[in-house]
């Protein structure tokens, strides 16, 4: 079936919020685009030259995801540990034929979600439904992955990186990591942004909308917009920073914002800084 067949359905099944008579079907068609959502062949978003910073993003296929947990119902699960979810999203489980290395220790993948051969998964960690994660990257523990996140190929998540997800509004852009990102312990990727390929997140970095990047190498300070996502360049290298309160009482206690500063570019120095990361996957 193809994908603008799919699309329609999902959209008609959403449309009618589901109702009694069309249950079977809705159900249906909502595990036909989780099956291929797990598979990898139908994505939240893609690489899309012909759009704004080259990526499209398929709302259909959140709506679709929505559909899944409107229509689900809520089940028992598990055995020494017990959990209660959608009956539509259970946990996905791996064999040595996908060739992702999920390490033991508590880690969870809901069905849904796309983890290319070569991801490494060590414990614990949790990858949400829609989200993509292609070959090579490793999930470094208490990792997140939210839903519809679009993660390239070779990408490093450190200890206790948080990759927002989004489902609503269904026509916005998820949060992107590029190939070759390495996100350093402790950092927060969110509300849509775009991480650019190769660029370095240092340890503590927070990325939203409404957080100013200083690029102190080129002189800019980089936005998010009412209609464009923050956007990182690329082998940017990006720490924590801080900015001066100039005005009113904060001014006169010294006191300053959190805001992340590009400060400078990868260069050779930073890639012998991280053979390491080659030499762990």
């Amino acid at each position: 079936m193809s994908q603008a067949s799919l699309a329609s359905r999902i959209d008609a099944a959403f449309q009618h919020n589901a109702q009694a008579g069309d249950a079977a079907e809705s159900e249906s068609t909502f595990y036909e685009l989780r099956d291929a959502l797990t598979s990898g062949s139908i994505r939240a978003a893609e690489p899309d030259p012909t759009q704004p910073h080259g990526w499209r993003v398929n709302a259909w296929v959140k709506r679709g995801i929505l559909l899944g947990f409107r229509i689900g119902q809520l089940v028992e699960s598990g055995t020494d540990l017990s959990f209660v979810d959608k009956h539509t999203y259970p946990a996905q489980r791996f064999t040595t034929k996908g060739r992702v290395r999920v390490v033991p220790g508590g880690s969870a993948v809901r069905s849904g979600a796309y983890l290319a051969p070569g991801v490494v998964c060590m414990p614990p960690m949790y990858v949400n439904v829609g989200a993509y994660v292609d070959e090579g990257t490793m999930i470094d523990s208490h990792a997140l992955v939210g839903s519809c996140a679009q993660i390239g190929r070779n990408v490093h998540l450190s200890a206790a990186a948080q990759i927002g997800g989004v489902l609503e509004p269904v026509n916005a852009s998820p949060v992107i990591l590029e190939d070759d990102v390495l996100v350093g312990g402790n950092c927060g990727v969110y509300e849509g942004t775009l991480v650019r390929k190769r660029a370095v997140l240092g340890a503590g970095v927070i990325l939203t909308r409404s957080t100013p990047v200083y690029d102190i190498v080129r002189g800019e300070i980089l936005r998010a917009t009412e209609n464009s996502p923050l956007v990182i360049p690329e082998d940017a290298v990006v720490v924590a920073g801080a900015r001066a309160i100039s005005r009113g009482k904060a001014a006169e206690w010294g006191l300053s914002l959190y805001t992340p500063v590009i400060v400078k570019y990868r260069d050779e120095k930073t890639e012998l800084s991280l053979e390491l990361e080659e030499l762990l996957r």
